[in-house]
Formats: structure tokens, sequence, C-alpha cells
């Protein structure tokens, strides 16, 4: 399911924009639909997976998993082996690579994790190109490990103060900064949503993961009963599942977050349960978590890439259709799965793809033995280490804390010594 020229999904997707966004809108899609067919463009991309991103990546069996779980053989695509640590470097290079093309300089993105943003970082540091990052205040204070590594890049990460000071307001942000500055600028949107033609450029951008995984199973002989992935906007898993949309006999199930509970504000599900609507919000039409004004409701999750109040148009209507399943995961589950994984596979999965490993947790015995589940890690858990920390060792992330202040506090004259002499210049 491709979108139609008017850039829908059935009745999901479109391009519900000010009159000043037509114009670069119209300027992407034009250039998408060129350099998506232009052999060279292709080579120079495949090049940059190959050697840059580091692709393909591994799928992987987990042995002792499918032991422990007692029911069809698990496998693991492991994105989060991927340069940068998770999906997200997929389309941003392909995007940024486009956008070099066009003969933008600048780029700006969105950020929740702060894996695209640090993705994005990345690729425009490999290119050479222009980089700010707008991010939610709350996600810059409770994600410091990837704020850090964007600005390494030498990125300009621009906290959010606005809003709920989440995803959503970073969106908002970095749309109307597009608005300003289309001439010279790009906005690189991280995930399969937004107004046409960003779902299908993000989603042809992610597809080289499903298209590895089919390749993979083919060479080794593996069936597959279920492919199982997280889905906030939804990048990892409309790339994921592409390939495998018209072949019904394998389960594709989809994990959101869930939260701490069922009601609103407490979660960011958007499939499940009864708080989402259809409605329009940041150029698209899709499934919304939205209050009867048709404003957007808090999202509540463990995870800041899930917590978005909206999902792709492709992935609405796909399970409106019934093709996707959609399934809630406590964030009490998803961290049980990140232990389950670490402990019993050696895999440290992020808490967006620990989602999807809960899932694929609950749905090992109902998957013939015969057949496999495929888990989309979409990224490594390296950058949760302040979230999951103060859950598994509380109180020695706690005296690490301290020690930590205390030594920065005893530096602080010899760090203030050493920027003001120029070494850090």
């Amino acid at each position: 399911m491709t979108a139609s020229s008017d850039g829908f999904f059935g009745q999901y997707g479109g391009k519900y924009v000010t009159e000043v966004l037509r114009r670069p809108l119209d300027e992407l899609q034009a250039s998408f639909d060129f350099y998506m067919k232009d052999a060279a463009f292709l080579e120079e991309l495949h090049v940059i997976q190959r050697d840059y991103i580091g692709r393909e990546t591994p799928l992987c069996f987990a042995p002792r998993a499918t032991e422990l779980l007692g029911g069809a053989p698990i496998y693991i695509k492991l994105e989060g082996l991927a340069n940068t640590g998770a999906h997200k470097i997929n389309n941003a290079i392909g995007q940024c690579l486009l956008a070099k093309k066009m003969g933008k300089t600048r780029i700006i993105a969105e950020t929740g994790a702060g894996q695209h943003g640090l993705a994005t970082a990345a690729a425009c540091a490999k290119l050479g190109l222009s980089c700010t990052v707008y991010m939610g205040e709350i996600d810059v204070r409770r994600q410091q490990p990837n704020v850090a590594a964007m600005e390494l890049y030498g990125a300009k990460v621009q906290p959010v103060t606005s809003g709920s000071r989440t995803l959503k307001d970073a969106v908002n942000e970095a749309m109307r900064d597009w608005a300003a500055n289309f001439e010279d600028t790009h906005y690189v949107l991280g995930s399969a949503l937004g107004p046409a033609p960003f779902p299908d450029m993000v989603r042809e951008f992610q597809a080289v993961i499903g298209k590895e995984v089919e390749k993979q199973c083919a060479e080794r002989n593996i069936e597959i009963g279920a492919m199982v992935a997280c889905v906030g906007g939804g990048s990892n898993s409309i790339g994921f599942f592409s390939p495998f949309l018209e072949k019904k006999e394998i389960r594709l199930v989809g994990a959101e977050a869930g939260g701490i509970g069922p009601g609103k504000g407490e979660n960011a599900s958007r499939m499940c349960g009864t708080a989402a609507r259809d409605g329009i919000l940041q150029g698209y039409k899709s499934r919304f978590l939205l209050d009867e004004d048709g404003q957007a409701l808090p999202t509540r999750s463990i995870s800041a890439g899930l917590d978005y109040c909206g999902i792709g148009p492709q992935l609405a209507a796909l399970g409106r259709a019934g093709r996707i399943e959609f399934t809630s995961i406590l964030d009490r589950e998803a961290l049980e799965a990140v232990s389950f994984f670490a402990k019993n596979e050696g895999i440290l999965f992020a808490l967006e793809s620990a989602h999807a490993g809960a899932a694929a947790m609950k749905l090992a015995k109902e998957v013939p033995s015969g057949k496999a589940i495929i888990i989309n890690m979409s990224g490594r858990g390296d950058k949760d280490v302040f979230i999951t920390s103060p859950v598994f060792r509380p109180e020695a992330w706690g005296q690490f804390l301290r020690s930590e202040i205390e030594r920065l506090d005893s530096n602080k004259d010899i760090h203030e010594t050493t920027v003001l002499g120029g070494c850090l210049k």
C-alpha cells in the first residue's frame, strides 16, 4: 500500500499545510520521485549504507529465549548494530543525501528519544551539512547521552519549552523553522508521518530493514510466522513490515506504548483502547489521542521515542483494515523485556524496542513452532542508562550520581581554567 497521488492511504494521510509549506513539499515530492529512479543516487546511497551505516545488520537467532518461552523460534533483527545505534540512520542518510542533491545546505530535525536527532547530526557531519535539532525540554533531560553525542557531531540542540515539552512540540517548532527558511533548509522528519511525501519517503528509506530480513530468511530457510516491531510514529515498523504487507500468512504485530495504564494521559496507545480519534494534526490525517476540542492529549511512556500522540497514516490504515495487529505494552513489561533479553541473549534492547520484545514474549506460544517470530530490535539500550539504572540498581546509581556531582564541583576550577585557556576550542 503506497499513497495515492494526493498522499492518502485510504482515508488517512494527505497534505494539510499552510500555503507557505506547499512549495517546499511539492519540491521535495518531485526530487524524491526523480532520485529514487536515478541509478547514480541509488548507488551512492547503497555505498554509504554499506560502508558507513554498516548494512546489512545481522539477523540473530535467540536460542535461550526460544527455549525459556517455550514456543516458536525467535530471531532478532539487530538494527541496534547500525552506526549511531538505531534504525534512524537509514532515513537520516537518505533524506540528507537527497537534500544535498537538491542544493540545501542546512538541515533541521525533531527528536524524542534522541536517536533520530543523533542519526541526523551524524549524517550531516558525514555529508558536510549544517544541523539543528529540536527536542522537547523533558526529552533533553532524560536523554542526555544522546544530546551530548549530537553536540559532538556538531549539531545545535534546541530545547523546546512550549506545550508538553516532548516530541509533539519538537515537531511543531521544526515545522515553523522550515516554513521560514525552506530556500536553503530541508526538514528531515524522523518518522513515517506528517504531510505527503514524508510517509512514503521515510517508509522507502527504512524498507531496507524488511528487504534484508526477507533475504536473510530465504538464505537460511526460515519460515516466518510473525513479525513484531514497536510503533511510535512508525518508521521502524513500516520499514520492517513493508516487503511483507501482501504476504497475508505472516502476522504483523505493532507494539504501542501502554505507559502506566489505560487512562487518559497514562499511555500513548492510538490503535489500542478507546481514547484515540481520527483527526488532523501536524499536516496529516490519522489516529490521534485528542480531547473533545481536537487538541492533543498528554501522553506518557517510559520510552521517549514512543511518547507521541499520533501514528503514521499508512500504519493507521493498515491497522483499521486488520492487516497489522496492535497491542499495548506497559512500562513495566518493557522493562521486564529489557532484563530478559539482556540476561538470556546478551542483547540490550532500547526501551522502545523492548516493547516489541515484550509483545514477542506474549506471542511466542501462539505461533506454530515450525514458524519463526522476528523481532525488530530497532535500537540498542545504551542511551537509556539514565532511565533504566534507577529502576534496576537504584542505590548504586544514586551513589554514582552523588559522587559525580561532588567530582564536578571539586574540578570546577580546573575545568574553567582548561576551557578559558583554549584547550577545548
